[in-house]
């Protein structure tokens, strides 16, 4: 939003800003912030930074914890939800160092960075657009409980078809049929106006909305297709989006949850990311003649993909959780190949995107527990490996897979390998396939290292808590 600190204050003088609030990104991708009045942000804060605590963030041991947060202006904004005028901006995180500091190599935003980088000094491509999918639950309670004596959890929406049997006066039907939420209309679509009031605030904040729906899901499951951008500008709009939906669905006394897979039995959440490659301003993705009018570079960054993607796993779907998703039926991908118009391959070709500068391919089984900044970064490693090794996606056997995926015959099945089924899988491939990450030293090892021992603990906790269907199967044994 501004390139001085000049700019910044008269915007913040013409606009009665009072508040500064500095947002940055933690390991798992949640916010964090810290908030100062206005005055108090100086050319010294600007050079320099603040001082905070790593260790809290997970990127540093306590006794070497001291960093730095330096406001990046262009990422200005003004922030919808606080009670006193407030401009936000998100920050990049230093690591102290003499003479200078220099920027954290574990910092989210950084490994965004080098991998825009590394791509331009690869000489394959100069720019990268994403155009992720965001889908996401608006529930109107939830509750949960993890205690030795008690553990379960409870949601609910006020579409969800079990309501349907309430007997009350504020029962209107118009519920929503499992699995049958797919562009429904009002007055069954409760929640049109809701994602109108977030689409102009993504507009607001220059996050450009393609158009917004009610998805398959009956229990307030939504959808946002927004307008491409670059890696690092889509990272920082995709925490953005998450940011305000969440915030405007409390002050609306809603709640929001990106779980991949809240509700059994429902379609889950994901986080399908459209791509496309260019140079000086020429898509790379498109060929005429090509299989679905993709180029060979195109269908070498797949087959890099499609190569690394148990490993990618780890990184695009990096909650227990997720693997919940990843289960046939429910149009999330379970195997691993390509295809045209099939929501069943994890990678999607769209038959409607004809014309070159929108020739792309889709990603379907990233999901919205992913810290964007590592996952997009990752996948774009993984794309390039592929188009510098020239890896086919046919020759090694990845498709093109033009039939129902969940359908097929066993004896087909058994021939096209499989994305992980835990996170403990993909945490396995990660450890054994991670040189591609390292290119460049976009990925630092002790990120892959930390990323690795903080999965498996949240692993192995979710493996030791009882859960309630034991009972139901075990209890009388």
């Amino acid at each position: 939003m501004f390139t001085t600190l000049a700019d910044a204050k008269t915007y913040c003088q013409k606009a009665d800003i009072t508040m500064i609030d500095l947002m940055t990104v933690d390991l798992h991708g949640r916010w964090r912030h810290l908030s100062m009045p206005v005055d108090r942000l100086t050319s010294e804060i600007v050079k320099n930074g603040i001082g905070f605590d790593g260790s809290n963030y997970g990127f540093a041991p306590i006794e070497r914890s001291d960093m730095m947060l330096l406001p990046d202006l262009r990422t200005a904004y003004p922030d919808n939800f606080s009670e006193l005028a407030t401009l936000g901006i998100i920050c990049d995180v230093f690591a102290i160092d003499q003479p200078d500091n220099h920027r954290f190599d574990q910092y989210p935003r950084g490994v965004a960075l080098r991998a825009e980088q590394f791509m331009r000094s690869t000489g394959v491509a100069d720019s990268i657009q994403l155009a992720p999918e965001y889908e996401f639950n608006v529930l109107d309670h939830v509750s949960y409980s993890t205690r030795p004596e008690a553990s379960g959890f409870r949601l609910d929406a006020g579409q969800g078809e079990w309501n349907a049997r309430k007997d009350d006066e504020d029962n209107q039907g118009y519920k929503v049929a499992r699995m049958g939420g797919y562009h429904a209309a009002p007055p069954t679509d409760r929640l049109y106006g809701f994602r109108s009031r977030l689409m102009q605030i993504m507009e607001g904040r220059n996050i450009h909305v393609r158009y917004h729906h009610h998805e398959v899901g009956g229990p307030g499951q939504i959808e946002f297709e927004v307008e491409p951008g670059g890696l690092l500008e889509m990272c920082d709009k995709t925490m953005m989006i998450k940011h305000i939906a969440k915030c405007q669905a409390f002050s609306e006394g809603k709640t929001v949850t990106f779980m991949p897979k809240p509700f059994h039995g429902e379609a889950g959440n994901g986080l399908h990311v459209h791509m496309n490659l260019f140079k000086d301003g020429h898509p790379l993705f498109y060929d005429r003649n090509g299989y679905s009018q993709l180029s060979e570079t195109a269908l070498h960054f797949i087959g890099g993909i499609l190569t690394h993607i148990p490993a990618l796993c780890a990184l695009t779907n990096p909650s227990t959780n997720s693997y919940k998703r990843l289960t046939p039926g429910f149009e999330a991908p379970v195997t691993i190949g390509f295809a045209s118009s099939n929501r069943s391959a994890v990678v999607r070709i769209p038959a409607y995107a004809k014309e070159p500068d929108q020739k792309r391919f889709e990603l379907r089984n990233p999901d919205g527990t992913c810290n964007p900044y590592y996952a997009f970064s990752a996948i774009l490693m993984a794309g390039l490996d592929g188009v510098r090794r020239r890896i086919d996606p046919t020759r090694e056997g990845f498709g093109p897979f033009d039939a129902n995926l969940y359908s097929l015959p066993p004896e087909q099945r058994a021939n096209i390998r499989s994305l992980p089924r835990t996170l403990d899988e993909a945490l396995d491939a990660l450890e054994r396939d991670h040189a591609f990450l390292l290119e460049g030293n976009v990925f630092p090892q002790r990120l892959i290292d930390i990323w690795v021992q903080t999965k498996r603990a949240e692993a192995a906790r979710v493996a030791q808590l009882p859960h309630p269907a034991e009972f139901e199967m075990y209890y009388d044994m």
